[in-house]
């Protein structure tokens, strides 16, 4: 079992890479922020697998989530990644599926747009990706709050996409939680391939009973070849909850020498 012994301290990351991309499918450009452990990649060094992570602009969650990983993979205790933060323009356009809920409407201006920026990443960022890195074929997304709500999405909608998946008090209310009573159907589909899944919620009312619910049909459900967490963290708040988990989170799931099924 992985513990929650606090990080030693190292060296500050060096700085991300960006580039825009002009998406087509989303109309739009969009700016991405590039961050490779100290000692790893380059043009010489082995493949990386990939992280991505929405929420990644340099004023977002990026920077704290690059420091974990930084921290981490210096202490030996998770494999070096590449992260790969989308900078956010409209976020709860992007990061939420259509809802028939009228107070879910009411939270932007526009909402419903996950599968485009879904289609983003998979035909546009991710072969821009290959592209310009020395990746292996490993992925994996990790976010919070609608960002969580997106991964779980993305892994009931399209599970093929990623293999690792980290959502933390991720937002399942939306739609009346139409993505958790759809969960046991899903999560029964979903491809006898390795993946690994971590889940955990803070102290939220409209979050905790639906994403334990997701964590029961992962238990009831799951392929066998499915590696998956739930560790609930009440005593943590919606804003504290990221930066709390997320050591606990990356090594869970990106545990030194761990593939997408196997155990840490």
């Amino acid at each position: 079992m992985v513990g929650c012994a606090a990080l030693p301290s190292f060296a500050a990351p060096v700085a991300p890479q960006t580039f825009t991309i002009d998406s087509t499918v989303l109309s739009e450009t969009r700016r991405i922020n590039v961050f490779v452990p100290s000692g790893h990649g380059g043009e010489t060094g082995a493949p990386l697998p990939v992280l991505y992570m929405p929420d990644g602009g340099n004023a977002e969650d990026f920077p704290h989530v690059a420091d974990t990983v930084q921290t981490l993979v210096a202490a030996g205790r998770m494999m070096p990644v590449l992260l790969v933060g989308i900078e956010n323009t409209e976020r709860r356009r992007d990061l939420t599926g259509p809802t028939t809920v009228a107070n879910d409407k009411k939270i932007a201006i526009r909402v419903g747009g996950s599968a485009a920026f879904r289609q983003f990443i998979r035909t546009e960022l991710m072969p821009h990706i290959r592209s310009h890195y020395r990746t292996t074929a490993d992925t994996g997304i990790v976010g919070e709050s609608l960002a969580g709500l997106f991964i779980v999405e993305t892994l009931l909608a399209e599970p093929e996409l990623f293999d690792r998946y980290v959502a933390i008090s991720p937002s399942v209310w939306w739609n009346d939680e139409a993505l958790v009573r759809a969960a046991d159907a899903r999560i029964k589909a979903l491809p006898a391939k390795p993946k690994a899944i971590f889940l955990t919620s803070a102290d939220e009312e409209n979050i905790v009973p639906g994403t334990a619910r997701l964590a029961e049909s992962l238990r009831a459900h799951a392929p066998a070849t499915v590696r998956w967490t739930y560790r609930p963290m009440p005593k943590e708040r919606h804003d504290t909850i990221y930066r709390a988990s997320e050591a606990l989170a990356l090594e869970t799931v990106y545990g030194t020498g761990t593939a997408p099924g196997a155990a840490p």
